[in-house]
């Protein structure tokens, strides 16, 4: 675990270094624009230093108080409370004020100033030369004027300051005024208003007969609301007395029309004179059928009991219709108390209703007088006050130190200007280096070419210094030691060790767009193969531009167009022998009118197979993929194709693009070569592994180079002995 740990650790360290290292060739690579925007920065910021205008700058302290009214106020003096931020931001606002700056501008002619005359808003101008800084957590304010002159700084920050102060106690003073005027007309207006709501008050007594409302409302409302519940309890009685009364007055109806004795109703039968006349006549009924066992019908006694039972029997019939008719007149009574309980009940509620509502519209009168009669006096409280303080207004501001003549300027701070163009040269300096860095996106080292074309990288080769053609393509024959055939022999070391190497009998070379050195890479690596012993062939298959006759100083008009227009039958009539060992050249000869067709015609495939019976390795100089398609041509016929891209000049999606048009075509992609890359110059911070590994051997290169030399001119003299 511990381990673990250690190699993420070191893993971590490792990206830091490679990202400082990152950064460094970056800046590496673009140090000339470093330095020339640096050098620009300094320069303008020396410049500016010394030929820049100085500029004073005077400085007034104000202090700002929150604002009362004066010794003579009767508000409280501390009632500022969460406004105090508004009111100072306001002032700062207000000493910049257009008006302002106008009054200063007429005062001190600022018009004909020299600084502001040429401008068009002249104001405006001198507002840029005024800054106000409140000083924090305090009341102070510091007014600071920038200006050329000295003087005129120093007067235009204390006239500023002025007439500041004077308008600020004018505005009091005329706000004071106004509002004391203002107050009066309405304390008029609420005088009038309370003396509307008194009368109208007075009124409604008058019309309601209800002068001593105010005092005589409680026991009123106690009397009226007494005789209401009392009507209710009535009513509530006679409604029960009648609703009896009636019940029992329906029910003896009910007995007399069932045909039933009226002496025999309840209410009726429990009369003293009709229970009396029953129990008489039962009596008499009684004794009169005793008689009628003794006696007959006309007996004395007979007759007599006969008269008396019926005098009794007309008596009982009188009484209980005597009794029936108290039933009935009962019920009507009852129910002439009960709608006489009822007038009274609603006579007493319409009363308390009165009341109530003549209550209601006297409160909502009262209410209205005294709400008129506080509004009256705050009015006029109001209207005292503001009387007391447009007599005595004091000012809340006032000036801590006035501005004096500066001695010394403020601008231009040469150091800082100085100091400050070195730091921000090197800081933009430095970051567009990086951003141009970021919008870079050409081919320069081998993770370009593998994490982005995904191709095998073959090797680098060397810029090389020298302007002359033939120096460049015969570089590794010419010049063995150099780094570049180095270089080249590397190339064809990756070659020889790809897989199916053995087959790789036909080679192809092209490049994305021209002068890339695809021909450079071409010729040198033919050079490179037949310098192991192969019998090479190396071909201009590029019928456009041919460059290959250039650069062996061959001039012949029959080469390989002549041999695919069929008018040279073998290739030993286009082959050209090289003081290359084991390296013949086939150049283009005339340029064609059609070259396209001449690439892909049968001919070609009958060169190349004829030529591999006589080669072991035919490289093939085409033009480049983006300009033409006969490369792709060349290259479907041949065992793979090399790709050449020069350092820092093809973009990785141009690549990408020529690359994938190669491979759409079902090419064998042997690889890419990086080409012209400059170890000991402007490059070397992208290769500086090679700078050394070069110098190293280098010793041995000029050694191994000096015995060849010794060698050459001994034999040279024995030959010229013999």
């Amino acid at each position: 675990m511990e381990q673990k740990q250690l190699i993420q650790e070191a893993a971590g360290s490792n990206r830091d270094v490679n990202a400082l290292r990152h950064y460094w060739h970056v800046c590496l690579e673009r140090r000339w624009l470093i330095v020339a925007l640096f050098s620009l920065f300094v320069v303008l910021g020396v410049v500016y230093a010394l030929r820049a205008t100085p500029i004073y700058e005077a400085v007034v302290r104000l202090q700002i108080d929150p604002e009362t009214s004066g010794v003579l106020s009767v508000r409280d003096v501390v009632n500022y409370g969460g406004k105090d931020t508004d009111y100072l931001q306001t002032q700062y606002r207000n000493l910049l004020s257009r008006t302002l700056i106008e009054l200063v501008k007429q005062k001190l002619k600022l018009d004909e100033d020299d600084r502001y005359k040429k401008k068009v808003d002249q104001a405006l101008a001198i507002s840029k030369d005024i800054t106000i800084v409140p000083i924090r957590l305090t009341r102070l304010v510091e007014i600071r004027v920038e200006h050329p002159n000295a003087k005129r700084a120093e007067d235009i920050a204390n006239t500023l300051v002025d007439t500041f102060l004077t308008q600020n106690q004018d505005r009091k003073m005329l706000k004071a005024s106004e509002g004391f005027t203002l107050l009066k007309k309405e304390a008029a207006s609420q005088e009038v208003e309370l003396q509307n709501t008194i009368e109208n008050l007075q009124k409604f007594r008058t019309e309601k007969g209800m002068v001593s409302l105010v005092d005589d409302r409680q026991q009123q409302d106690n009397v009226d609301s007494y005789g209401l519940r009392q009507a209710r309890s009535d009513v509530q009685v006679a409604q029960s007395r009648s609703a009896s009364a009636e019940q029992q007055a329906k029910e003896a109806e009910r007995w007399v029309q069932g045909g039933n004795e009226i002496a025999d109703f309840g209410v009726v039968s429990q009369d003293k004179i009709v229970s009396e006349l029953k129990a008489r006549v039962a009596q008499e009924e009684s004794q009169l059928r005793g008689l009628h066992t003794r006696y007959r019908d006309r007996h004395p006694k007979v007759i007599e009991l006969n008269e008396m039972l019926a005098a009794d029997r007309n008596k009982l019939k009188n009484e209980s219709m005597r009794t029936f008719d108290a039933i009935l007149s009962v019920a009507r009574t009852a129910k002439a108390e009960e709608e006489q309980a009822l007038r009274r009940y609603k006579d007493a509620e319409e009363k308390v209703t009165k009341l109530y509502e003549a209550k209601t519209t006297f409160d909502i009168l009262s209410r209205k007088r005294e709400r008129a009669e506080v509004i009256y006096q705050l009015v006029l409280q109001k209207t005292k006050e503001y009387d007391m303080n447009s007599k005595d207004h004091q000012q809340n501001m006032s000036i801590i130190d006035r501005a004096t003549t500066p001695l010394k300027p403020v601008k231009p701070n040469k150091p800082l200007v100085i100091s400050g163009s070195v730091f921000g040269g090197l800081a933009i300096a430095f970051g567009l280096a990086i951003f141009v860095n970021f919008l870079d996106d050409s081919i320069k080292s081998q993770e370009d070419v593998e994490n982005y074309l995904r191709l095998p990288f073959l090797g680098y080769i060397p810029n090389i210094k020298s302007q002359s053609v033939v120096e460049r393509d015969l570089q590794s024959h010419l010049h063995p030691t150099s780094s570049a055939a180095e270089g080249f022999r590397t190339l064809r070391a990756a070659v020889s060790l790809a897989r199916n190497a053995d087959k790789l009998r036909n080679i192809a070379i092209t490049s994305t767009i021209p002068s890339e050195g695809k021909s450079l890479v071409a010729s040198n690596f033919a050079i490179v193969t037949a310098q192991t012993g192969l019998r090479t062939l190396l071909v201009d298959a590029d019928l456009r531009r041919p460059s290959v006759h250039k650069a062996f100083q061959l001039q012949s008009p029959i080469g390989l167009s002549a041999y695919l227009a069929e008018r040279v039958r073998s290739i030993d009539e286009i082959v050209h022998t090289t003081e290359v060992p084991n390296l013949d050249v086939v150049c283009c000869g005339v340029t064609p009118g059609n070259p396209s067709e001449l690439i892909s015609s049968k001919r070609m495939l009958q060169f190349l197979e004829e030529a591999g019976t006589r080669y072991d390795r035919v490289v093939l100089d085409c033009p480049p993929v983006s300009a033409v398609a006969d490369p792709l041509v060349v290259g479907a016929i041949s065992d793979g194709i090399m790709f050449v891209t020069k350092f820092n000049k093809i973009r990785r999606e141009h690549a990408l693009r020529s690359v994938q048009r190669v491979q759409d075509a079902g090419i064998h992609m042997l690889g890419l070569v990086l080409n012209d890359i400059d170890f000991e110059g402007k490059d070397s911070y992208y290769y500086s592994y090679h700078y050394y590994q070069n110098r190293y051997y280098s010793s041995h290169y000029r050694s191994s180079g000096a015995a060849a030399a010794t060698a050459a001119n001994a034999a040279k003299k024995e030959a010229a002995k013999s």
